[in-house]
């Protein structure tokens, strides 16, 4: 065998070998990540509006398996209470256990412990000329029980929310316990991730940190590429040295 014939055979069997460990990593990626995401997160759909805009009626959503002790304000979640209908709902957490949740002040704005709160993911409308319609139709102030959230829909006209059973025990609040997710992205239609909102920042505990959920994503589509890619190079490597021997 010629010395061009072992050079091409040597590039040969190099291009199957990256083209095989190529192949190798993107599955382990491409697994890896569906399979994580698969272990943290859960599909859930909405039946309701009252999640609006942020979440429609019909959407399908990711929500992040967590422990009660990570629930944050602004968060949204998945919860299940007895009270409110034992099924599972959708709604977003203001006010935690100790906080004094009211609406609205002079501005129209939710306040909480006395704090007002910038929510700019409700859509509040226009009110009279030259103002802006209020966080809540409804005024109202209720102080949250040590282990209990106070939660409301982004949809605040027709969201049937802890503003509905303030005459309850708990002045309208639920358990942490009885969250079972928090809501981290709309996947279906898809329209990405859900933020955590900044105007709750300032408060005491601050905003949950950003779920893994792009992490992920981003290894089951990096997995993809390295298998396509790898797929694709181990051919065309080989007809590559086919080629220069032939030729040479």
């Amino acid at each position: 065998m010629s010395g061009t014939q072992r050079n091409d055979d040597g590039r040969g069997r190099t291009g199957t070998m990256v083209s095989g460990l190529a192949v190798a990593v993107g599955c382990v990626l491409f697994l890896g990540g569906f399979l994580w995401a698969a272990v943290v997160y859960k599909p859930y759909a909405v039946p309701t509006d009252s999640m609006s805009p942020t979440v429609n009626a019909g959407d399908r959503v990711l929500a992040e398996r967590i422990e009660s002790a990570d629930v944050r304000r602004g968060d949204v979640v998945v919860f299940s209470d007895s009270v409110w209908g034992d099924t599972p709902m959708v709604k977003r957490v203001v006010g935690i256990g100790g906080d004094t949740v009211a609406c609205c002040d002079k501005e129209g704005r939710l306040t909480v412990g006395g704090i007002p709160v910038e929510e700019s993911y409700i859509n509040r409308g226009p009110a009279a000329a030259g103002t802006r319609a209020p966080a809540s139709p409804q005024d109202f102030s209720a102080k949250v029980p040590k282990g209990q959230i106070f939660l409301l829909g982004d949809e605040r006209s027709t969201s049937l929310d802890s503003r509905v059973h303030l005459e309850d025990a708990g002045q309208g609040s639920v358990p942490l316990s009885a969250v079972q997710a928090r809501v981290d992205a709309v996947a279906w239609p898809m329209n990405g991730m859900i933020g955590r909102p900044d105007s709750f920042a300032p408060l005491p505990g601050g905003v949950s940190a950003d779920g893994p959920l792009p992490l992920q994503v981003g290894a089951v589509l990096v997995g993809v590429v390295l298998i396509l890619g790898g797929a694709a190079y181990g051919p065309v490597a080989a007809r590559s040295a086919r080629r220069r021997r032939t030729t040479g």
